[in-house]
C-alpha cells in the first residue's frame, strides 16, 4: 500500500531521519513513538505529501487515499456544524451518510442542537473534533493520527478506540496516550537518533523488547569504546617506530573505515525522583459540604429584573483524607476546574467547604507558566526552588522532563507554551506541599516524564486530587474517582479502571439521564429542565445566543493569542542571531509579549465560569 525507502529528510543541513525505510500494509495499526523532536510529526508530514524527502523515495499505491489530523490546523469560517461535515459526502445515498454523520459526531462529543451552530463558535479543541469527524467519514486507506486524544476527554476517547479497531483503514498514529495506543494498535514503530525500529507488538510488549535492545546496544558500544581505545594506544605507542609503520597505518585505516556506534539518549523513565517530605496536615485536607457554584449572566434578566443565572455544580458533598489520590473526571465543561478552583479560593460559592489543619496546596493549571520569571535559565530556576539531595540530581530531573543537555541553559522568556509548563509542573514538585492539585499535568509530557511524575506521584505522602482524561496515568495512581456529569459530582471507590467498568455497565441510562455539555455548563438536568412555553423558549433562546456569543469571543482570542505565539517563535529565532539583536527587534519582541499577556488575560476573564 505505501512503502517508505531510504528516506532521509534535514532541515537548514540539521538531519531528521536518515536512510530508514519500512512498509505500510492495509489494515495495519501502527503506533509512531520516540522522544519528542525524534521526527515523528516530520514523518507524517512526508506520508501525506506536505514534505519531500532529501534523499529516498516514498512509493504510493495509485488509488491511495489519505486522511492526516495534525496537531495544529487552520480552520475555515462560515458554515455550521452540520454544513463543514456535510462537504465530505459525495455519494447518491444521503440518508445513510446522515445517519453515519450523527453518529460520529455524537460519539466524539457533540449534541444535536451542536449541528446548526457556527463553527466559528467552537474552541480549537472542538474544532479539532470537526476536522477529525471529516476525516474518519471520508474513511481513507490510510489515517495518519498526530496526537489525536489531545482534546477528548474519556469517553470520546473509547468511543474513537472502538471506531478504530474496527475500521478497515491502516492506521499510523502519534499519541502519548499510553492505553489508546495499547487498545488501538499491534504494530510499534520507534525513531530514535535518526533512524527507526520496527516491532510487531502493541506499545507495552514493545517497551520490554526495547529495554532488551537498548542493553544489547549499550554492550556493542562498550566493546566498540574498549576496541577504539586500543588501537588508539597501539598507534600512539608505536607511531614513530619504524618497525611499526606498516601496522599503525593499518591501524589508522581501520579506524577511518570504523562505523561509530551510537546509543539511544539515556534512558531516564526510571529516574528515581522523590518529592521532599510533606509537611503533615489534618487528617481531612479537603471537606465539603452541599457546595453550588452559580454564575450570573452579564447580558440577561428575568421577568423579574434580575440577571439570570447558570448553576455549574450543585450539591456537592465529599471528603478527601490526608494520602488519598483522587480523581476529577468527566466530560469537558461539567465543573471539574470551577471545583478546583473553589478549594483554591479562587472563587466564591454557596455552601461550605473547609481546608484542613496545616494544609499546604501546590497548584498546576496551564496559566502557571506565566508566573515564572522569565529572565532565569531552566537550570536555575528549578536550582532556585530546589532543597536537600534533589540538588545533586537537577540535570538529571530536567532531562527527564526534555530539558536536557543545552536546553537547561535556555532562558525561560524563549521556551514555548508548552515548554514552559513544564518547568512549572518540576518547579512545582520540587515545592514543599502536603496537597497537589494538578489540572491536565500530563498534555506536554512525553511517555517517559509521564513515567517518571507518576512514580513519584506514587511515592508522594501527601494528598493529590488529579484532573485528567489520560487513563494510563491515572491507572495505580488513585485510589477513588470523582464523575462531574449533569450539575453533580458522583463518588467511585477504586481505581480508574473500576470506575470505567462501571460506566460501561451504566451507560445507556447515565446517557438517558444527562446530556453532555462542553465550554459552558447547564444548570439544568434532562428532568430539570423548563417547560416550552413562549416565555421559557425565548428564555432558552437568549441563554444560546449568549453561551454562543461566549464561545465566539473565546474562540477569537485562542485564535490571537495561536497567532501571538507564532510571532513570537518567528522573533525569537530571529534574536538568536546577533547581528539581529536591534533595539527595533527588541521592541517588537517586548510588544508581542505584552500582548499576549494581555490576550491571555482576558481569555482567563471570559472563560472564567467554564
Amino acid at each position: 500500500m505505501l512503502s517508505i525507502e531510504h528516506v532521509s529528510i534535514e532541515f537548514s543541513a540539521n538531519p531528521i531521519l536518515n536512510d530508514i525505510t519500512f512498509l505500510i500494509n492495509k489494515k495495519d495499526r501502527v503506533a509512531l513513538v520516540g522522544k519528542n523532536g525524534a521526527g515523528k510529526t516530520t514523518l507524517l508530514r512526508l506520508i501525506a505529501g506536505e514534505y519531500q524527502p532529501t534523499e529516498g523515495h516514498i512509493a504510493r499505491d495509485n488509488d491511495l487515499t489519505i486522511g492526516y489530523l495534525p496537531q495544529v490546523m487552520l480552520h475555515k469560517d462560515g458554515k455550521t456544524l452540520r454544513e463543514e461535515v456535510m462537504e465530505v459526502f459525495t455519494g447518491d445515498d444521503e440518508a445513510r451518510f446522515v445517519a453515519e454523520m450523527d453518529k460520529t459526531i455524537i460519539g466524539l462529543g457533540f449534541e444535536r442542537t451542536d449541528f446548526d451552530r457556527p463553527c466559528t463558535e467552537f474552541s480549537g479543541g472542538w474544532r479539532m473534533r470537526i476536522e477529525l469527524a471529516k476525516i474518519l467519514l471520508r474513511h481513507p486507506d490510510l489515517l495518519l493520527l498526530d496526537e489525536p486524544t489531545n482534546h477528548l476527554d474519556i469517553e470520546s476517547i473509547q468511543w474513537l478506540e472502538e471506531f478504530l479497531k474496527n475500521s478497515p483503514s491502516a492506521v499510523l498514529v502519534v499519541s502519548h496516550d499510553r492505553a489508546f495506543i495499547d487498545n488501538v494498535t499491534n504494530r510499534t514503530i520507534e525513531i530514535t537518533l535518526g533512524r527507526i525500529y520496527d516491532y510487531n507488538v502493541n506499545y507495552s510488549k514493545f517497551v520490554a523488547l526495547r529495554k532488551e535492545r537498548h542493553e544489547q546496544q549499550i554492550r556493542a558500544y562498550q566493546n566498540q569504546q574498549k576496541m577504539i581505545q586500543e588501537t588508539e594506544d597501539f598507534i600512539e605507542r608505536f607511531r614513530y617506530k619504524a618497525t611499526k609503520a606498516v601496522q599503525v597505518q593499518a591501524r589508522i585505516k581501520q579506524l577511518d573505515k570504523l562505523e561509530r556506534l551510537e546509543v539511544d539518549l539515556e534512558d531516564t523513565s526510571r529516574l528515581n525522583l522523590r518529592f521532599p517530605p510533606a509537611p503533615r496536615s489534618g487528617d481531612f485536607p479537603v471537606i465539603i459540604e452541599d457546595l453550588q457554584k452559580t454564575y450570573q449572566s452579564q447580558n440577561q434578566v428575568g421577568a423579574d429584573g434580575q440577571p439570570k443565572t447558570k448553576t455549574v455544580i450543585k450539591d456537592v458533598t465529599l471528603t478527601i483524607r490526608r494520602g488519598e489520590k483522587v480523581a476529577f473526571v468527566g466530560k469537558n465543561g461539567e465543573g471539574k476546574t470551577t471545583l478546583v478552583r473553589c478549594i483554591m479560593g479562587q472563587l466564591d460559592y454557596l455552601g461550605n467547604l473547609k481546608i484542613g489543619h496545616n494544609v499546604k496546596i501546590g497548584y498546576f493549571a496551564q496559566n502557571q507558566a506565566s508566573l515564572l520569571d522569565e529572565n532565569l535559565t531552566v537550570f536555575e530556576t528549578i536550582d532556585y526552588v530546589a532543597v536537600g539531595d534533589i540538588r545533586t540530581k537537577i540535570r538529571d530531573i530536567l532531562g527527564a522532563f526534555m530539558f536536557g543537555g543545552e536546553a537547561s541553559e535556555k532562558k525561560v522568556k524563549v521556551l514555548s507554551g508548552g515548554e514552559r509548563s513544564r518547568l512549572a509542573m518540576i518547579r512545582l514538585l520540587l515545592e514543599p506541599v502536603n496537597l497537589l492539585i494538578l489540572d491536565e499535568p500530563t498534555n506536554h509530557l512525553d511517555m517517559q516524564s509521564k513515567d517518571v511524575l507518576k512514580e513519584a506521584l506514587q511515592n508522594f505522602d501527601g494528598t493529590v486530587i488529579c484532573v485528567s482524561h489520560d487513563r494510563d496515568f491515572l491507572n495505580g495512581l488513585v485510589n477513588k474517582v470523582y464523575e462531574f456529569g449533569g450539575g453533580h459530582v458522583r463518588e467511585h471507590i477504586g481505581g480508574i479502571y473500576d470506575f470505567l467498568r462501571t460506566k460501561k455497565m451504566n451507560d445507556l441510562k447515565e446517557l438517558e439521564r444527562t446530556s453532555p455539555n462542553h465550554n459552558i455548563a447547564d444548570s439544568t438536568s434532562c428532568a430539570e429542565r423548563p417547560s416550552s412555553s413562549k416565555q421559557d423558549y425565548a428564555q432558552q433562546k437568549a441563554e444560546a445566543a449568549a453561551r454562543r456569543k461566549k464561545e465566539k469571543q473565546i474562540a477569537e482570542i485562542e485564535s490571537a493569542i495561536e497567532k501571538l505565539e507564532t510571532e513570537q517563535k518567528e522573533i525569537e529565532a530571529l534574536l538568536n542571531i546577533p547581528e539581529n539583536q536591534t533595539p527595533d527587534n527588541f521592541a517588537k519582541y517586548e510588544r508581542i509579549k505584552r500582548e499576549m499577556e494581555q490576550r491571555i488575560y482576558e481569555w482567563e476573564i471570559v472563560s472564567e465560569d467554564d
